[in-house]
């Protein structure tokens, strides 16, 4: 039971404390997103509710607890929730596969702008579907290939697919980024070559919901290019002659993928920063 003078806000105050001295690195925005999962509230009803006392079968008592101990445990809010925000979208997400960030929106957004309908796109290391799916939404009359060599990833992404209707088409298939055999049907016909693969270097320091995602979905070897080096050539291959490519990197990682771009044979690879001023994603046309 809870105190029946307590508030929505006195409430959701005291979650923000517990995630707060969790370390949580967001624990307003979580407490605030657990409250909503909970209850079913919209954000407004969330905000005229704030001085509303509380009664004791709400779910701010009877779900809302079990939730901010679980979020304090530092499980990922998208765990919990069982949803990642992609664009407009809203992924599946949960144990198995990795988490899309809001950084890759912006490699996803700077592709959009280049593609028209009819394109043929390939998504390398496509876990939940992020990068595929949020193509396949911005750019009616796409056609977008997903590939992902870890079975319960590929399932993640089958699942996004068959919830998410677009005006795109979208396949995903399993597969490995580095195979030299891979998609060799398709050699020289793609318009873009876009991957956020695992590119962390591996003694890096991340925080627990890092640790919760695959680690081979996060982690790249010593320097975080052990895949992006070998995907390159598939890049540089399945491209055709006006075409381009974007890969997602460790913020410290610009110039090792611009170098793994020219030692595959492009010319003047580019890095793009995310809205924090971090390098983010290289790219590169054919």
């Amino acid at each position: 039971m809870t105190d029946p003078d307590l508030t929505v806000g006195e409430i959701i105050s005291s979650a923000v404390v517990r995630l707060s001295g969790a370390g949580c690195p967001s624990p307003e925005a979580d407490a605030e997103q657990l409250a909503l999962h909970a209850t079913g509230w919209s954000r407004t009803q969330l905000i005229f509710s704030r001085r509303d006392t509380v009664p004791v079968d709400s779910p701010l008592v009877q779900v809302f607890p079990e939730l901010i101990g679980r979020r304090e445990a530092r499980e990922p809010l998208q765990h919990i929730i069982g949803t990642a925000p992609m664009m407009d979208l809203d992924l599946l997400v949960g144990p198995g596969v990795f988490v899309p960030r809001p950084e890759t929106e912006l490699l996803v957004d700077w592709a959009a702008k280049r593609l028209k309908a009819g394109d043929l796109v390939v998504d390398l290391c496509t876990g939940s579907g992020a990068i595929a799916l949020g193509i396949a939404a911005q750019v009616p009359g796409v056609q977008v290939i997903g590939v992902e060599a870890d079975p319960v990833a590929l399932e993640w992404a089958r699942r996004n697919a068959e919830r998410i209707s677009t005006n795109s088409t979208v396949e995903f298939i399993a597969g490995d980024a580095t195979d030299p055999e891979l998609l060799t049907e398709l050699t020289g016909r793609c318009t873009a070559v876009l991957s956020n693969p695992p590119y962390v270097p591996e003694a890096t320091t991340v925080d627990p919901e890092v640790r919760a995602d695959p680690h081979h979905a996060v982690f790249g070897g010593a320097d975080g290019l052990d895949v992006i080096r070998p995907m390159m050539k598939n890049i540089k291959r399945l491209l055709d002659d006006a075409s381009f490519t974007a890969v997602e990197h460790d913020d410290d990682g610009a110039g090792g993928v611009a170098q793994a771009f020219i030692d595959a044979g492009f010319t003047d690879p580019r890095v793009h920063r995310d809205l924090a001023g971090r390098d983010r994603f290289t790219t590169a046309v054919e």
